[in-house]
């Protein structure tokens, strides 16, 4: 028996790694001859890094850049053995590092992603795996830029500092003193946010207020991106903030955009990178899951990526989940032959993430179970 076990994370409390061998060891208990393959997934947040590292048996790598609080931070990336560079946003901007609450959103710096990739640069690097997903930032990516030798000005023509706040005062770049490496690089970006930059729908409106962002603040700091978007748009001769995956990350997604970067869903592109729809061709059976399933599962989300490549082979394919919304079932059941939930049959949030591991262990053996 071929068994594909490739979960999303479980977060706050497993990674998807941790998940993976989770799973597999419940599973093993009562298929022990099964050959089980391990691909933990990921959608281009958190986890995104270890994930791939793990399926791609890549290398761990560090460097010291300017964290999204303005302070320095050892940033961790991963190196694969073709040269890709693995970069996660959330590893240098994420919103749960620490110190990064006591900054207020409009003075947090995308400047170290800018230092990240200088960093890389130098090594030789030309190719970039992006993860957008986690970001405390809101600034457009214009940090990041400056990092990378754009010169920002205000309107009077004086240097402008590139911080979110400022940007209501920004008069104009100098695009022509941008690293001139970038021309030769290929920026592949993941994320399984395709909004535009601005706008109802846009990165401030949408993910603003999770950062930090009051009510009252997110219309003058989307036109704040606005005056961004008129000069970024204007050098590149395209509407770039428009493009999906433009409000990703804070408007990193604009920015990684205007290099050249080219916009994925994350969760599905990794699905095809890492191999898992390789993995299940002549498959048996399939096992994915997520910390939470609600009706966002089906948009997008790790769990639906291999359920859709899962389908596409003829394989049969359960999820397994923290937690499951009842109103979601009946669209998650379209996709997932089987949904088990840790939070279940009396089984409280909190009694579910604590020794997580040993209860999904104990869930995949009874998903198991089933299938015999």
């Amino acid at each position: 028996m071929r068994i594909v076990v490739s979960p999303d994370s479980f977060k706050g409390s497993l990674t998807a790694v941790a998940a993976a061998e989770a799973i597999a060891a419940g599973v093993a208990r009562v298929f022990p001859a099964a050959e089980i393959r391990l691909l933990p997934l990921a959608d281009g947040g958190e986890g995104t890094l270890e994930a791939v590292l793990a399926a791609r048996q890549g290398e761990w790598r560090q460097a010291a850049v300017t964290g999204g609080h303005g302070k320095p931070l050892e940033a961790a990336w991963g190196l694969l053995a073709d040269g890709t560079a693995i970069v996660e946003t959330a590893q240098v901007v994420g919103l749960t590092l620490p110190g990064m609450a006591a900054v207020p959103v409009a003075r947090r710096t995308t400047a170290g992603l800018g230092e990240l990739l200088r960093h890389c640069l130098d090594l030789g690097v030309r190719r970039f795996w992006v993860g957008l997903g986690g970001s405390a930032t809101n600034d457009g990516g214009v940090g990041m830029l400056a990092a990378l030798g754009v010169r920002f000005a205000d309107g009077a023509g004086g240097r402008l500092e590139p911080v979110l706040e400022n940007l209501d005062r920004l008069g104009g770049a100098d695009f022509s003193t941008l690293d001139a490496r970038l021309r030769e690089c290929g920026i592949l970006l993941l994320s399984d946010v395709d909004s535009p930059l601005l706008g109802p729908a846009g990165a401030t409106a949408v993910f603003g207020p999770q950062k930090g962002v009051r009510p009252d603040e997110v219309a003058r700091y989307d036109r704040c991106l606005g005056h961004l978007a008129q000069i970024g748009d204007a050098w590149a001769g395209r509407a770039a903030s428009l493009l999906p995956g433009s409000g990703a990350a804070g408007g990193l997604g604009y920015a990684f955009q205007l290099l050249g970067g080219k916009f994925r869903r994350g969760a599905a592109e990794l699905g095809r990178l890492l191999g898992v729809d390789a993995a299940l061709s002549g498959a048996d059976w399939a096992i994915t899951g997520e910390g939470r399933s609600d009706s966002q599962t089906l948009h997008g989300k790790a769990p639906l990526a291999v359920a859709e490549m899962a389908r596409a082979a003829g394989v049969p394919v359960t999820l397994l989940s923290g937690q499951i919304a009842p109103e979601a079932d009946p669209s998650l059941a379209d996709w997932f032959g089987d949904r088990l939930a840790l939070v279940s049959g009396g089984v409280a949030v909190e009694q579910a993430m604590t020794k997580t591991a040993e209860r999904l262990a104990d869930l995949a053996e009874r998903a198991a179970r089933r299938k015999k």
